[in-house]
């Protein structure tokens, strides 16, 4: 701590974490290491038949091995830091560790809402345009979508993280949650935030809206063209393909919106770390069970690739 103006302005955190109790740290520590682990094999395992099969090497599978990618980074930021918490007695985080972590968490979240969104569109022009898919869709346009992700998701951090760290955070150090995030350090805030708070709202919701857009103009023009297909199982073929996609967005956007859209008098410590993690840790470990558990051609792939490693040399 540093005294200023008569103020003691905070220069490190204490995370609470989910709890003090030495007993349930231990239980927790278990089980977001199992989760951690159960992450990184479901997402680079997915990653790595992608690459393998040849039979994935289609725009679709290519942005869900990029949307593996990004879970991994993007589970890495928060859970190594909550095992951490779990077995040590020294809870402190630095000011510059806390807005590291809240750039990268700021940065990976937002370029996720917007890989989504192309992978809706993804959907539309292979529902909707069957014939002109691989023209429609090609590898060059794919690649720049995905940096496009990242390119937008880093530069809306940047604004986000600069908007929070220009604040004072003064008093009491202690952040009741296990990462830094936007709620626990506004109330920290010795300044007036009206002013942070606008620009807060503005950046959240037109990122939101923009990328929601997108989303839900890829799913009426599906589902305009669902409705004409006459049999029902080229209907059941059509939404099947999309059904991944739309958990893993409902998942990912309505943890979000629950979290972060919520009026400030709704928000306490153990509801804002619960609904933290569906978006944190949980979103994570299910993508990759998501798109592949009844999913033919990863099944199919997965049997092929497994089979080239069991046959004799």
């Amino acid at each position: 701590m540093e005294v200023k103006s008569n103020q003691t302005l905070v220069t490190d955190f204490v995370l609470i974490g989910f709890t003090t109790d030495p007993f349930l740290r231990i239980i927790f520590f278990v089980l977001f290491l199992v989760s951690y682990t159960l992450t990184l094999i479901g997402n680079f395992g997915l990653m790595a038949l992608i690459y393998l099969d040849s039979c994935l090497h289609t725009p679709m599978y290519f942005f869900v091995g990029s949307l593996s990618f990004l879970d991994i980074w993007y589970s890495t930021v928060y859970t190594p830091r909550i095992l951490f918490d779990c077995v040590s007695k020294n809870n402190n985080m630095s000011l510059a560790g806390c807005t590291a972590q809240f750039f990268f968490s700021a940065g990976l979240a937002y370029s996720e809402c917007f890989l989504l969104a192309f992978m809706a569109y993804d959907r539309f022009v292979a529902i909707c345009n069957p014939l002109l898919y691989a023209t429609a869709m090609p590898k060059k346009l794919c690649v720049q979508l995905v940096v496009g992700s990242y390119v937008a998701g880093f530069a809306n951090a940047i604004a986000h993280t600069g908007n929070t760290f220009r604040l004072r955070f003064c008093g009491e150090n202690i952040i009741n949650h296990y990462f830094c995030d936007v709620v626990p350090l506004v109330k920290m805030a010795c300044n007036d935030t009206r002013v942070y708070e606008l620009i807060l709202t503005a950046l959240i919701s037109s990122n939101m809206l923009i990328t929601t857009a997108v989303i839900l103009s890829s799913y009426i023009g599906i589902g305009a063209v669902i409705v004409r297909i006459r049999s029902a199982a080229g209907r059941r073929k059509a939404f099947f393909t999309c059904s991944a996609h739309l958990v893993s967005v409902t998942l990912f956007y309505g943890s979000i919106f629950i979290m972060y859209c919520r009026p400030h008098s709704q928000h306490t410590p153990n509801s804002d770390k619960a609904n933290a993690l569906f978006y944190t840790v949980i979103n994570p470990l299910v993508n990759p069970f998501i798109y592949s558990l009844r999913n033919k051609d990863v099944k199919a792939a997965f049997k092929k690739v497994w089979g080239r490693f069991l046959a004799p040399k």
